[in-house]
């Protein structure tokens, strides 16, 4: 069995705070419900970023456990694109 260091161990619980604390503040301002679809995609793309930073090469994890919480909250918090209005074609 080998000991990590408390320096790593403190070290990777600052990290893991910090990712708690990015993701709730994510996800609360999402769920405001004030953003345009676009806003709330760019809020979940800097959140993507900042987290590979705090945990280098966990994309897919992050795939795999955020995207779906934030899809979600992006599906029921902002508004949807109105349908196409199609102009019919009247012929001469």
């Amino acid at each position: 069995m080998t000991l990590v260091p408390e320096s790593d161990l403190a070290e990777e619980d600052r990290r893991g705070r910090q990712l708690r604390i990015v993701v709730d503040l994510a996800c609360n301002v999402i769920a405001q419900g004030r953003l345009s679809r676009a806003e709330a995609e760019a809020i979940v793309d800097a959140t993507r970023r900042r987290v590979l930073e705090l945990f280098p090469g966990k994309d897919d994890t992050f795939d795999l456990v955020l995207a779906p919480r934030f899809a979600r909250l992006i599906a029921e918090f902002t508004p949807s694109l109105p349908p196409a209005r199609v102009v019919p074609f009247r012929p001469r």
